[in-house]
């Protein structure tokens, strides 16, 4: 007799009856506290590391969607900017996101360093903590310096190929220290905002739009890329490798349920799992209507389905179900991201009758679809007010948008911000980096 086959039946029989008398018990046990923070910390480390690997998703879609000169470039920004996150988000941003009971202004601003006791225990193990808390401190900090640098990420790709590196990592280290954590602890950090109502479950306005501002005002102050716009016609610039930029949309469509999944910031209960289980579906069904959208979309009116319009589609239906991925249906999900899926195909063009040129759609993506993700969430959350909602799209966007032009006019006078146009031509890989990414393609 084979006993390694009957060790499966014999263990069903065992859970079989207790199956049942759980689905006949009225209340649930409770789960040990330990338990819950054991579970609570796993959701945030592993909804952390799928939204750290959305930084390869942008590197990928940067890297495909730029010429191939300009290839390494984004390559080099995309590892630097996030490394840099990770240090300032350390060293001043968790705290002013995070006031922790300390306000230096009720509500606004908090103190810059009233917690050094809290950051330094994000290398202290639990046993080292009197009592169990929600969830490890380092998960929690794990989690959100993900979103913090998920928002410098959207600014590289809208500024390529005629940026300078230095200035572009000096901003980084602004918007990553100061404006990103700044306005998210109005929401997630318990100021005002969160106070009025504001609802924005996993950051379409706290995350994506942040970064399609700074993108904006960014792409705005330095101007278009040579040759873009002349003599009223807009000249299209394509892709060094549409490969890399479908891998690095899926990549992004994966880590966003991470992102999404993880901001229910508990897994505790059958209710907590239930809900994630829930938003990974809503998240998934988003993006797809986002893709189909702009698939149709593109060949109603270009006669050919348009690739790097469908890549955005999907892109645009993960932004705008961002905002509230917990109460909307399956269909739901589908229509509101199938919304963002048109507002990409129409954002692109507009954006370039005014002589914006975002080199890879961030701006339609991140800061248009954000801004609808957060005013649909009133269609599907009874306790969302469209006023609330409208009215904190336009402070954080006013916010954003003053201080990162104060940055970018700074850096603009004291060392440029913009390559040369020799420089710009032959690409910003030999010239600010003396290295190429296809080297035996040199003409890129």
């Amino acid at each position: 007799m084979n006993f390694n086959k009957l060790l499966p039946i014999a263990a069903a029989a065992v859970v079989m009856p207790s199956l049942g008398l759980a689905q006949e018990a009225e209340v649930p046990a409770a789960v040990p506290t330990d338990v819950v923070f054991i579970l609570n910390s796993v959701l945030f480390l592993v909804g952390g590391f799928l939204v750290f690997w959305m930084a390869a998703g942008f590197a990928m879609l940067e890297a495909g969607l730029v010429r191939g000169k300009n290839v390494t470039m984004q390559l080099m920004k995309n590892v630097a900017l996030f490394s840099l996150a990770s240090i300032f988000y350390y060293l001043i941003g968790y705290n002013l996101m995070y006031p922790l009971g300390d306000w230096a202004i009720e509500g606004v601003f908090s103190a810059l360093f009233p917690a050094v006791g809290v950051l330094e225990a994000v290398g202290v193990g639990a046993d080292a903590v009197d009592d169990y808390g929600y969830a490890a401190t380092g998960s929690d900090f794990f989690f959100q310096l993900m979103f913090c640098a998920a928002t410098a990420s959207i600014v590289s790709g809208a500024l390529a190929e005629r940026i300078k590196l230095w200035p572009f990592l000096i901003f980084t280290i602004i918007l990553t220290s100061i404006i990103y954590p700044l306005q998210a602890s109005w929401k997630w950090g318990g100021g005002f905002l969160d106070e009025m109502g504001f609802l924005d479950f996993a950051g379409s306005t706290v995350v994506h739009s942040v970064g399609g501002w700074a993108a904006l005002v960014g792409a705005l102050i330095l101007g278009p890329r040579i040759g873009k716009y002349k003599d009223g016609r807009v000249t299209p610039f394509p892709g060094s490798n549409l490969t890399l930029a479908t891998l690095g949309t899926f990549i992004l469509w994966m880590g966003w349920f991470g992102f999404n999944g993880g901001s229910q910031l508990a897994m505790g209960s059958i209710g907590d799992v239930a809900d994630v289980s829930r938003i990974f579906s809503n998240t998934n069904a988003a993006a797809a209507g986002g893709a189909i959208t702009a698939l149709l979309l593109t060949q109603l009116l270009y006669k050919k389905p348009d690739l790097t319009m469908v890549l955005n589609g999907a892109l645009a239906g993960l932004v705008s179900i961002t905002a509230e991925p917990l109460t909307p249906s399956l269909g739901a999900a589908t229509l509101i991201g199938a919304v963002g899926g048109v507002i990409v195909v129409f954002a692109v063009p507009f954006l370039d009758k005014l002589k914006i040129d975002d080199v890879v759609g961030a701006i339609p993506v991140h800061l248009f679809a954000g801004i609808w993700g957060t005013i649909a969430v009133v269609f599907t959350n009874s306790d969302a007010s469209l006023m609330t909602q409208l009215y904190s799209i336009v402070v954080v966007g006013i916010f954003v948008c003053v201080t990162s032009a104060i940055v970018w006019f700074i850096l603009k006078a004291t060392m440029g911000i913009r390559v040369s146009e020799e420089d710009e031509i032959n690409g910003l890989d030999m010239a600010e980096l003396g290295m190429e990414a296809y080297p035996e393609f040199s003409k890129g």
